[in-house]
């Protein structure tokens, strides 16, 4: 009795899976909008309650930029189209 050689399927190791990261929406400082506007579009467009957009706004004030949303980079898309559209300064990027 003969034993028949059986071919194995072996996975490409070349490829590696990499989790798609998320993107995020930047909010960068600007001389022109007052603190108080910065807020209420946060507020807004966001759904933040005032704590959270008074921080957001606080960050973007004395860091230069803050981090206003997360998701896919159709979302932020969007939402930086969105700040735009209120007169503020925004950019994407994929979280670091």
């Amino acid at each position: 009795m003969s034993v028949a050689p059986v071919e194995i399927e072996q996975s490409d190791t070349d490829s590696v899976v990499v989790p798609d990261k998320p993107w995020v929406t930047i909010v960068w400082n600007d001389p022109v909008n007052l603190m108080s506007y910065v807020a209420f579009v946060f507020q807004k467009h966001f759904g933040y309650p005032r704590e959270k957009a008074t921080r957001l706004m606080t960050d973007v004030h004395e860091k230069g930029k803050a981090v206003v949303s997360s998701g896919t980079r159709e979302e932020m898309e969007r939402d930086v189209e969105a700040m735009h559209g209120y007169g503020l300064w925004a950019t994407m990027q994929h979280d670091e």
